[in-house]
């Protein structure tokens, strides 16, 4: 398949609807006209890629009227991260239409608006959670893994097991006084990690993982003797 192929099946649709159209009009794939009405632009693609959204974008200034055209067999309309394309068209005020060249049809899937995203309090609020209870900046942007980033969670977690490590079992309300952790209790009970045992009502101890993990941390903030 061209991008040519996709050509006619658009210019039929909006002939339907009353516009004129017509090709490879100042660097446009698709120019169409009605009455007073601000261009329609469409920029043809194989792909959904950043391409052709900055394509897209580039056209805003000619008009508010700018859609993407691309195939409805394309790989994103299929992917789990379309969601997240469509959004991300909408935020920029792109329309979206997919092209169906063996039928001749076209599906409108994103109109072109405005579109300002709600934000949402409890997540921002969970951010800003996660920033303050952090101790230090332990993370070097841009390189942790999802399983090897250091939360505040992990962090604290870290220093229950270090503290069970030195003074052997404890109770979990001693613990969460003498470290100043509230969810002490929720760290052990839940035992993320694996790192804890429980003995007995609210008493905990180190697991061998517990302790072969809270050691190997120790070792790591160890000066080097080289």
């Amino acid at each position: 398949m061209k991008e040519s192929d996709l050509y006619l099946p658009l210019k039929k649709f909006l002939e339907q609807q009353g516009y004129e159209v017509k090709a490879e009009v100042k660097d446009c794939d698709v120019v169409a006209l009605k009455d007073d009405a601000p261009p329609t632009i469409a920029e043809l693609k194989l792909s959904l890629n950043l391409e052709v959204i900055l394509q897209a974008v580039d056209r805003l200034l000619l008009s508010p009227v700018v859609y993407v055209a691309v195939p409805r067999s394309c790989a994103a309309l299929k992917a789990r991260k379309r969601k997240r394309i469509v959004k991300l068209l909408k935020m920029l005020g792109l329309g979206l239409l997919a092209v169906d060249a063996r039928r001749n049809a076209v599906e409108v899937l994103i109109a072109p608006t405005s579109y300002t995203p709600r934000q949402s309090k409890p997540r921002q609020q969970w951010l800003i959670a996660e920033f303050v209870s952090r101790t230090g900046d332990p993370n070097l942007g841009g390189a942790a893994s999802k399983t090897g980033r250091i939360t505040a969670y992990r962090q604290h977690a870290l220093e229950i097991a270090d503290f069970l490590l030195r003074h052997g079992a404890t109770k979990a309300s001693d613990i969460a006084r003498r470290l100043d952790i509230p969810r002490s209790r929720n760290i052990l009970y839940d035992n993320h990690y694996g790192w804890f045992e429980r003995l007995g009502k609210g008493i905990y101890q180190l697991s061998k993982l517990g302790k072969q993990s809270t050691q190997s941390q120790c070792e790591k903030r160890l000066p080097s003797s080289t």
